[in-house]
């Protein structure tokens, strides 16, 4: 076989139904084949960039490994941006670009890059394949290393003359790399100091992480919960991963979490950390939070996390769910851990803070739409079943504080990278993921016109995703921080020009809508679901132009420093 062809006939092995990509000259060959396969469906993306994002959200969305193949040079930089945004929320990817023959690597040959080099410090790992012979049991690789240990994105750089060499093929039934051994199974003796610690707390706490969806462990954390009774914070990340109508559920957690999170993410006694890193965006000032006295546990499958950010007193290095399995089975064998009465009191200032209702807003109808009422109208009609990605700014964390999702793999969003432009492609992959699903986008003005041209790759596959931009003017996020910490000069940041929505979805075959008052935007979410249920519906949404997202932690300061909407800053 050619090297094209081992490529197809190790997909198909792999079992990848759909390959998200761009054609060039260095991956003509391949794409040749392509046209040959029966195996796979391939998904022709209006830029390199969208091809990895709809990738990543495939994998988000199923926990398989998204599949995505674009050409040297160019293409291959165009990429880099999606595969560092896939880097940093460990989504498994095996990405194979394009390169300019062996003979002329180095010569600065037409669409040459160094892609290995470019990309090496935003991929879990990398190959440069030389020879054809060594293609197959490259692919086993990628895949292995994609979707074992902590997941995340490997690249394939595929030189045009091992594309057509030949060889004879095999795929190798197993891996081993001597090299790469992720640990996944928790030191016994740490997992029992780490049940000691928990059934001895006053205050305690778990704090759930992106790991938690990775490791498919989400029902495993909620029979951890039900077994000690403790409340549950979330990260960005690992939303979904604990049932977020669950009343032990304490919602999001860090610079835009809710109060009763963020204050007894400060005042626990006993945290159990599972899958989370501990991110700035989550700690706020670590200095701060580690001032107070607390034991720390820390379950994560990558040692490098843990004490990376704060120190942790209990680590447990291993696969989440594996750890979990082992925790509860001591746990049930455990009476202490049934025993409630030492927390009490701790869950009753819990709700004290709760009380407090800090996520409430103007619920007026005679003015500006307020873009919560958005997130919130629009979760209602889609329901739970739905699945949700957003781009990034406002709209994304209005979207995380306000969504209430019982389950995994239902939220897409770039929390690492912070990538505008993730949404709608991410809205595209998931509908090829889950061929019928309801895909709902969220979007800003600024982040949909990174990479609205896949509007055209919606339309020729016929998806139909129902976006709703929230329009405001202005890059709000970055206004926001401008309006906050730069004494409220906007520079740069209001979106002075902008083109008619509507008549640009229009123009691309969709549906195009607009909402500018609360009857408008509930006849076109009616609309949006019901009316035009099977085609892409867009709808620009006029939102309030300085609704500013709250509560927040601004960068540096403490969890307990939130600015919290007017008339409600109590702390206590």
């Amino acid at each position: 076989m050619t090297g094209s062809q081992i490529m197809m006939e190790a997909l198909h092995a792999e079992g990848v139904r759909h390959v998200f990509g761009y054609p060039g000259g260095a991956v003509l060959p391949i794409y040749d084949e392509i046209y040959h396969q029966k195996y796979f469906t391939h998904v022709l993306v209006r830029h390199e960039q969208a091809a990895i994002h709809a990738a990543d959200a495939y994998a988000r969305s199923t926990g398989e490994v998204g599949v995505a193949l674009v050409t040297s040079g160019p293409g291959a930089t165009n990429a880099v941006t999606g595969i560092a945004t896939a880097y940093a929320d460990s989504v498994p990817l095996v990405v194979f670009t394009g390169q300019v023959s062996t003979s002329l690597i180095g010569s600065d040959a037409f669409q040459e890059c160094d892609t290995v080099g470019i990309t090496r410090p935003c991929v879990k790992h990398n190959y440069l394949v030389k020879d054809v012979r060594d293609l197959a049991k490259t692919i086993r690789k990628a895949f292995h290393i994609a979707k074992s240990g902590r997941p995340g994105p490997v690249l394939i750089d595929l030189p045009k003359d091992v594309q057509t060499g030949r060889c004879d093929f095999f795929y190798p039934e197993t891996v081993e790399i001597p090299s790469y051994r992720p640990t996944t199974k928790g030191h016994p003796g740490q997992i029992r100091r780490a049940v000691e610690a928990l059934i001895a707390a006053e205050r305690p706490l778990i704090y759930s992480g992106g790991g938690v969806i990775a490791s498919g462990a989400s029902d495993l954390l909620k029979e951890t919960a039900e077994l000690l009774g403790f409340p549950v914070v979330t990260s960005l990340m690992g939303i979904g991963g604990f049932d977020g109508t669950d009343r032990k559920s304490l919602g999001l957690v860090g610079m835009h979490g809710s109060f009763e999170a963020n204050m007894a993410m400060h005042e626990c006694d006993v945290l159990l950390t599972v899958g989370a890193r501990f991110s700035d965006r989550v700690i706020g000032n670590p200095d701060d939070w580690q001032s107070r006295e607390r034991t720390v546990i820390q379950i994560d499958i990558d040692p490098s996390s843990i004490s990376k950010n704060v120190h942790t007193d209990v680590p447990i290095v291993g696969d989440v769910s594996e750890v979990l399995t082992e925790m509860n089975a001591i746990l049930r064998e455990t009476p202490a851990a049934a025993d409630r009465t030492r927390f009490l009191a701790w869950i009753e200032r819990i709700e004290a803070w709760r009380s407090h209702e800090h996520h409430r807003y103007s619920t007026m109808r005679d003015g500006p739409i307020r873009p919560q009422a958005v997130i919130e109208m629009v979760g209602k009609r889609a329901g739970p079943e739905a699945y949700y990605s957003t781009d990034v700014g406002q709209h994304q964390i209005w979207a995380a504080q306000y969504l209430k999702f019982k389950g995994p793999r239902h939220w897409m969003s770039s929390g690492g990278l912070g990538t505008m432009g993730y949404g709608l492609p991410s809205a595209l992959g998931v509908e090829f993921a889950h061929p019928g699903c309801t895909s709902v986008l969220f979007t800003g003005d600024g982040s949909i016109q990174m990479n609205i041209q896949e509007l055209g790759t919606a339309k020729q596959y016929g998806c139909h995703p129902k976006i709703f931009l929230l329009n405001n003017s202005y890059l709000g996020m970055v206004a926001l921080w401008q309006r906050s910490f730069y004494d409220g000069k906007c520079s740069e940041s209001v979106m002075e020009v902008q083109p008619d929505f509507v008549k640009l979805a229009e123009s691309y075959g969709h549906v195009g809508l607009r909402a500018t008052n609360y009857e408008e935007l509930e006849q076109a979410i009616e609309d949006a679901f019901g009316k035009y249920a099977d085609q892409l519906v867009f709808v620009d949404v006029h939102i309030a132009r300085e609704e500013p997202v709250l509560p927040m932690v601004a960068p540096g300061a403490g969890l307990t420093e939130m600015t919290l909407p007017a008339g409600a800053n109590s702390h206590e």
